[in-house]
């Protein structure tokens, strides 16, 4: 387990879509501000997700994938 409860491959998963994430909105030149502008979210998610400190929501994938310009299974691979 984790520091936070959580198994450790959860954490390496989570971390995995954020570094994913990060480096797909980088390449598509949008700060975390825009990206959260485009998906209705605050910024400060965008990070957390990014940083793997928080789970991004089923929701929130599709239209980050959409912002981005990647397949979806490309995030969550």
């Amino acid at each position: 387990m984790g520091p936070s409860g959580q198994p450790t491959w959860v954490l390496s998963h989570r971390q995995a879509i954020g570094d994913r994430a990060r480096a797909t909105r980088e390449h598509a030149n949008l700060s975390q501000l825009r990206l959260g502008e485009i998906v209705g979210v605050d910024h400060k998610r965008i990070h957390r997700i990014a940083y793997g400190v928080s789970d991004p929501t089923l929701g929130l994938l599709p239209k980050s994938a959409r912002a981005v310009d990647v397949p979806l299974a490309n995030l969550v691979r």
